[in-house]
């Protein structure tokens, strides 16, 4: 006990280098599940994940990821274009991942437990120099 007392700046240094270290994976956990462009390249070529984005449709058609289902984060819980299969790995894209964090939760409140967003949306993907694609107007 006289050693913690003589001592207790040390424990309380270490104490806080401790949550330091430990804030990252807890913060993280807390935003929710998002995945590097890398990662979700894995899951679209892996687990079959259906990406869908979230953006308005002028965004969408600006640029989005290859192959993505345009369904803007409004009308994300009445849609019909979301995969029947709750299992399925859904990747939610938007231009900078906010939108797409938020959809995920929102999905995965609805039964999509694999429902994940880009981590940095579409400009994380084109950072990453990944195929993106333009509508046609």
């Amino acid at each position: 006990m006289k050693f913690f007392l003589d001592n207790w700046f040390l424990f309380l240094v270490a104490f806080v280098s401790g949550g330091m270290l430990l804030w990252p994976l807890v913060s993280r956990s807390a935003q929710g599940r998002g995945v590097s462009p890398t990662q979700a390249v894995l899951l679209i070529n892996r687990d079959k994940a259906v990406v869908v984005d979230v953006s308005e449709p002028h965004e969408y058609a600006q640029g989005h990821v290859k192959g993505a289902r345009n369904i803007p984060f409004g009308q994300l819980e009445s849609s019909k274009d979301l995969p029947s299969n709750k299992a399925l790995p859904i990747i939610l894209v938007c231009p900078r991942g906010v939108r797409a964090a938020r959809a995920a939760a929102t999905l995965r409140k609805l039964g999509y437990e694999n429902a994940v967003s880009l981590a940095g949306g579409l400009h994380a993907w084109r950072e990453a120099h990944l195929p993106v694609e333009k509508s046609s107007a």
